[in-house]
């Protein structure tokens, strides 16, 4: 049985190695046709120029990726001046915003102050024209208790004069007021 076994197991053990038989420089030595078959594969692709065109693929294929680095590389330092001109705009609307809010602030209070001394002169003035009132009310009183009491004292002394005054004294009393008019007159 080991008979049997032995060389079954050597011909199914068989590789490539054994196939080559003879000289190598023969037609049938399998190996030297398989590295004809390959220089002759190899004369092909250098006599249809492959390997340059493969070269002028990848050169292409580096010189796309190359300019689309580049582009990119622009566009990222566009963005970068964009975002730096938007956060200098931001902080210039935002100075602003806080120089309008300032001035607004020192407007609202220039205005209370303006109508605070408004207030103070229009209550300076309603003051002032309310006494001017009371003074010129009182003078009024004033004019007419004067009035009334120098009626009352005339008409009182009328009826003292007329009561006391005889018709010698009346006609005394006429001729020196003729005469002080006439010496006026002239």
């Amino acid at each position: 049985m080991k008979k049997l076994i032995l060389p079954a197991a050597l011909g199914l053990t068989a590789s490539p190695a054994f196939a080559a038989s003879g000289p190598f420089f023969s037609l049938g030595n399998t190996d030297f046709v398989v590295l004809l078959g390959f220089l002759l594969f190899l004369a092909v692709l250098v006599y249809y120029k492959v390997p340059g065109m493969l070269g002028g693929m990848l050169d292409k294929r580096a010189e796309g990726i190359r300019d689309e680095l580049d582009e990119a590389r622009k566009l990222r330092e566009e963005a970068q001046t964009l975002l730096a001109s938007y956060e200098r705009k931001s902080r210039e609307v935002t100075e602003q915003a806080e120089r309008i809010v300032a001035h607004a602030k020192q407007e609202a209070e220039l205005a209370a102050e303006q109508a605070k001394e408004d207030m103070k002169a229009s209550v300076a003035r309603r003051l002032l024209a309310a006494e001017s009132q009371i003074a010129s009310a009182q003078a009024t009183a004033i004019k007419e208790v004067r009035d009334s009491a120098a009626k009352v004292a005339v008409l009182a002394a009328q009826d003292v004069v007329a009561d006391q005054m005889t018709a010698k004294d009346a006609g005394k009393l006429i001729d020196d007021s003729i005469a002080e008019v006439g010496a006026k007159l002239h």
